[in-house]
């Protein structure tokens, strides 16, 4: 009687083991250091787990360029996918070189309208973050300008105001009508802050 009851203990052990195996080994960890993207997936289940991964490579480099998703979106994402793929219940580990759940992006400078501050064709680091204060350089998506790196100059609620650093004002003939170039200065929703410059 002992024997079978020490038996029966240790297939409900192999049972339990295997279970907590089926339930806790879907695993998604994704890193990117604001240019590459690497993804890792693991689970029991019968998975085209190429096309899974590029799929999710694919997925985080748009939300990468996209100034409205954040880490939280980025996290729902993958898991959607991953739930389509057969993968229920996942861990999904967003991982970065500024840390967990930060999302990094490389930011390339066009213009000289943050002179001294960012030269032309610098590049530069973003944490793509809607977390702003007054001061920091911010890339941001402007109905009038398109993208533009600009410093946030004043926050009233979502309204966010933003300069140039380069004050200098120029003057240039174009088809034969003097116009006067400077920097930029414009309203912002915070909706259309991609993040805030944070390595230069």
């Amino acid at each position: 009687m002992a024997k079978k009851l020490i038996l029966a203990l240790i297939v409900l052990i192999f049972i339990l083991f295997f279970a907590f195996l089926m339930i806790n080994n879907n695993t998604v960890n994704v890193y990117t250091d604001g240019k590459n993207i690497s993804v890792e997936t693991r689970s029991l289940n019968n998975i085209d787990f190429n096309s899974l991964n590029h799929e999710i490579c694919d997925y985080t480099s748009r939300v990468m360029n996209d100034t409205t998703t954040n880490a939280s979106g980025l996290h729902d994402g993958i898991e959607n996918i991953c739930i389509r793929y057969g993968m229920n219940n996942p861990t999904i580990n967003i991982n970065s070189s500024l840390g967990p759940n930060q999302i990094p992006v490389v930011i390339n400078v066009d213009g000289t309208s943050m002179l001294p501050t960012l030269q032309d064709g610098q590049t530069v680091l973003m944490n793509k973050t809607h977390d702003i204060h007054v001061g920091d350089i911010v890339v941001a998506d402007s109905e009038e300008y398109g993208g533009i790196i600009k410093r946030v100059d004043q926050i009233n609620g979502n309204d966010i105001h933003l300069i140039s650093d380069n004050k200098n004002i120029s003057y240039e003939y174009i088809n034969g009508v003097l116009y006067e170039v400077k920097g930029v200065t414009t309203w912002v929703d915070i909706s259309d802050i991609g993040g805030v410059v944070i390595d230069y």
